[in-house]
């Protein structure tokens, strides 16, 4: 192969990119089946490569915006990697990958400092390299030895002692990391009793493998990364750093369970409320990472508490793209011994939901949520890792969406194909997904679970409360910019001037059906009194007739309704 450039310019950003996401494409499957630690849900690989994947598509957008510009030279070293940076932060995934996210941030704020500067050379590389370590290390909470974190030190250590070009830095961190990665199985007694290394270490070889490519042009030759590159003592018994045998513990001790959500943001907060922030969630949970700066931050933890995980970020700043996975019954967590390492739970719920607050309810009631931000619908590949989060045998979709179900059929075809049940229940708003979460039984056979929850979402009639954008036509009439909206199943049945006064006058219609419970979602713009008063008006007028309410948080409308 040819020899590639010898320093680190905006062009060789976007090559390590691009090799970077071959190389966890065909290490993806290996990386996520050796996946054990903090917990076992069989993931970083996937991970790792939708972060990375991000990265690359944030570069390629800063060349595309160069050349539209008609600019003859390739853009600044600090534009790319800046935005590798961002890209990587705001589609960062799991743990591994929020991680991954900091030490490509801490790469780019060394080989950004000189914001005019075209490239960088070796030494420039060794200051990057020990910066991202150094960083990622800081921005984990309780750091232990054995993870990522060891091996990116181990790389930044190799290369300091490096002399020459970027080619000879990179290639020395490589091998640094490689010797490190070997070395993890001893650390952490859970990848012991796996007989696996770190998959988050090895994904990190993975990269420093392709930025070898970058500047070499060719791959560098694989090495000896298993437990046995290292032999155990004359008893048998490994030893972990400096000879101490380490059990898993930074975040948990071992033999204990870990918690029962993961739960990550993007969150927009001033740095003195992230430093709280940090003190909050780590009393919350454990595996916290707190990644990023400059307003822009990805949050991820570990807790039994989505909810509070979730409010946490609320009173910090505006969290956004919140994603809350519940860990199966069949995870293994940082203590788990005796239970095989990538058991998967028999059955679990997907759901796609418009708020915050709808976010941890559904994730309180055991299900994996994917958010639907206004005016940004998932697309068809975020439902399918969703699934693949949720890690189990047979899976319930709830697309909560009318407008979703081609994207939410795509997404079940494609996971039918990766080996798992999926039944896809054509739920059209939350409220529908929240009556048939209300029933769902995992006892029982699958069939008859979704039978039962595909009648109960058929029996919820909704509704939503909304403003107008602009004049328009609907099925009552023409609005105008502004109007109060009450749409029924779908359709515009009622224009009005106040949120209360409209909302009133929908629930009645819904009701003169009929009804038995009555389902209210505030959004974060609504005030408490609407459902105050929505409560008295079903007391009054209707009896027998329950209400139940709920804090939606930033779900586009200002209420929705249900009723069953």
């Amino acid at each position: 192969m040819p020899q590639g450039p010898q320093t680190f310019d905006a062009l060789a950003v976007r090559t390590w990119c691009g090799l970077a996401l071959e190389a966890l494409g065909r290490a993806r499957e290996e990386i996520d089946a050796i996946n054990v630690y903090p917990v076992a849900d069989g993931d970083t690989g996937t991970n790792l490569y939708l972060t990375v994947e991000s990265a690359a598509a944030a570069v390629e957008a800063v060349f595309a915006g160069h050349a539209m510009a008609a600019a003859a030279a390739p853009p600044p070293l600090a534009d790319a990697v800046r935005a590798m940076a961002h890209g990587a932060l705001i589609g960062a995934r799991g743990n591994s990958g929020t991680i991954l996210a900091q030490l490509l941030r801490g790469m780019a704020q060394v080989l950004a400092a000189d914001g005019e500067s075209a490239h960088t050379d070796g030494p420039g590389l060794r200051l990057a390299l020990r910066h991202a370590a150094e960083s990622a290390r800081q921005a984990v909470a309780h750091p232990v030895e054995g993870t990522v974190l060891t091996v990116a030190t181990a790389a930044a250590e190799a290369a300091a002692g490096a002399e020459g070009d970027c080619g000879s830095v990179a290639r020395a961190a490589y091998e640094g990391a490689c010797v490190a990665l070997a070395a993890t199985t001893r650390q952490l007694a859970v990848l012991e009793r796996a007989g696996v290394v770190d998959a988050g270490g090895r994904g990190l070889v993975a990269l420093l493998s392709a930025l070898v490519q970058t500047f070499t042009g060719e791959a560098p030759r694989p090495q000896a990364t298993g437990s046995a590159a290292l032999p155990p003592h004359a008893d048998g018994t490994p030893d972990g750093p400096d000879g101490a045998e380490t059990e898993a513990c930074g975040d948990g001790a071992a033999g204990e369970s870990g918690p029962a959500f993961e739960v990550i943001y993007l969150l927009e907060a001033r740095d003195a409320a992230v430093d709280r922030l940090r003190e909050r969630l780590d009393g919350l949970g454990d595996s916290l990472v707190v990644v990023g700066g400059d307003g822009l931050w990805n949050v991820h933890v570990h807790v039994d508490d989505a909810g509070a995980a979730v409010e946490a970020g609320v009173e910090a700043g505006r969290p956004h793209r919140i994603r809350i996975t519940h860990f199966g019954l069949g995870d293994v967590h940082a203590g788990g011994a005796g239970r095989p390492p990538r058991e998967r739970a028999q059955r679990a719920v997907v759901a796609v939901v418009p708020g915050e607050g709808l976010a941890g309810l559904y994730a309180e009631a055991g299900a994996t949520t994917v958010l639907a931000r206004p005016g940004e619908p998932p697309a068809s590949g975020e439902l399918v890792q969703a699934v693949r989060r949720a890690h189990a045998l047979e899976v319930v979709l709830l697309p909560n969406d009318a407008d979703l179900r081609h994207t939410a059929a795509a997404a079940a075809e494609q996971a039918r194909t990766e080996g798992v049940r999926v039944a896809l229940i054509p739920t059209r708003s939350a409220v529908q997904g929240i009556a048939a979460l209300a029933v769902h039984e995992p006892e029982r056979r699958f069939d008859e679970d979704v039978v039962a929850m595909t009648s109960a979402a058929g029996a919820t009639r909704y509704a939503e409360v909304a403003v107008a954008e602009r004049q328009s036509w609907t099925m009552a009439g023409i609005c105008q910019a502004g109007d109060v909206l009450g749409l029924i199943d779908g359709d515009v049945a009622v224009i009005g001037a106040d949120v209360t006064t409209t909302a009133e006058t929908v629930l009645d219609r819904m009701l003169a059906a009929g009804g038995e419970m009555v389902t209210l979602v505030l959004g974060d713009e609504t005030p408490d009194a609407v459902a105050t008063r929505l409560e008295a008006r079903v007391r009054e007028a209707y009896l027998a007739v329950d209400t139940v309410v709920y804090r939606g948080g930033r779900q586009g409308a200002l209420l929705l309704i249900g009723v069953e």
